[in-house]
């Protein structure tokens, strides 16, 4: 039985934050967010994790996060490149922007073997959904269809009171999703929950399960994900060569809609945390020193 691994998508974190070095504590001893779901996923069994990260970003996510977290789970790297394209393509000269999450996974295409969890580095899960990834991965295999999964969150456990989320909203029929569509300006407009599209506001059903990209794959994501990135860049590189991304939830649902794929819908109740805006890590803070009351967390999370 494969050992599952769990892939941290991090490359965007320097630019997300001005430089890692501003990256805010949100924990009693200066923990990260991403401190606690590398503890929640080694408390869940997980026993080596990838970064994915940009290789001039390496030793300063050395100081600030894979020394202090290599003492506990095995450790390694695979970089995310603007321009590590396929053969014919090239990345525009005055584009700064990383090509998306399905871009990033393709970066450990060569270091990762096993079934694997997918997170983003600053995103809260929480620990019953690190539990529950790592069940479903350890008996994980391709059968006639691949066999994935997702941890699935209510849209409202998801939104901050201070600006708009993107979200992948979805469509669930007997814990199976059905289909997947990415909204990426999700707020509370007039009161109610609602997405925009086109200068068009729509409301969305609050209850509605969306995809925080907590996923879970085999590794045949890797071979789907290389054969529709020509694609994409075929019509990227002309319609919108600045800024278009590459969505790992967008190839998982052509995969879904082209009955290649069954993904298992594993759903969590917690309540997400995220620092979108700067106005959300007082939020964060505090639901971290409300966990920590309950026990969840013990104050210190890593001891010397």
């Amino acid at each position: 039985m494969s050992e599952p691994i769990l892939v941290i998508m991090a490359a965007g974190m320097g630019s997300r934050y001005g430089g890692l070095k501003q990256i805010d504590p949100v924990g009693s001893h200066k923990e990260l967010i991403i401190d606690f779901s590398i503890y929640d996923a080694i408390k869940a069994g997980f026993k080596k994790v990838v970064f994915i990260i940009k290789k001039q970003d390496e030793e300063e996510f050395q100081e600030a996060i894979g020394n202090r977290i290599g003492q506990f789970i095995e450790t390694t790297y695979a970089y995310q490149d603007i321009n590590n394209l396929p053969e014919g393509f090239t990345a525009p000269a005055d584009r700064t922007k990383p090509w998306g999450t399905g871009h990033a996974i393709l970066a450990c295409k060569d270091i990762v073997h096993e079934p694997f969890a997918v997170i983003n580095a600053d995103d809260f899960y929480g620990e019953h959904a690190f539990k529950a990834m790592y069940d479903f991965l350890q008996t994980a295999q391709d059968n006639h269809t691949y066999n994935y999964c997702m941890v699935g969150y209510s849209l409202e456990n998801t939104l901050t009171e201070h600006g708009h989320v993107a979200r992948g909203v979805c469509e669930v029929n007997n814990t199976y999703l059905t289909s997947i569509c990415e909204r990426t300006h999700i707020a509370y407009h007039e009161k109610t929950v609602q997405f925009l599209e086109d200068d068009i506001w729509t409301p969305v059903c609050k209850d509605s399960i969306v995809s925080m990209n907590l996923w879970g794959f085999t590794p045949s994501i890797f071979t789907e994900l290389e054969k529709a990135f020509k694609p994409f860049l075929e019509e990227a590189l002309v319609t919108n060569p600045l800024k278009s991304e590459y969505f790992l939830p967008s190839v998982v649902n052509t995969l879904i809609q082209n009955q290649s794929a069954t993904v298992k819908v594993l759903h969590s109740a917690d309540k997400w945390y995220g620092v979108t805006y700067k106005e959300d890590k007082p939020v964060v803070v505090n639901a971290i020193k409300h966990l920590q009351s309950q026990g969840v967390y013990p104050n210190k999370l890593w001891e010397d």
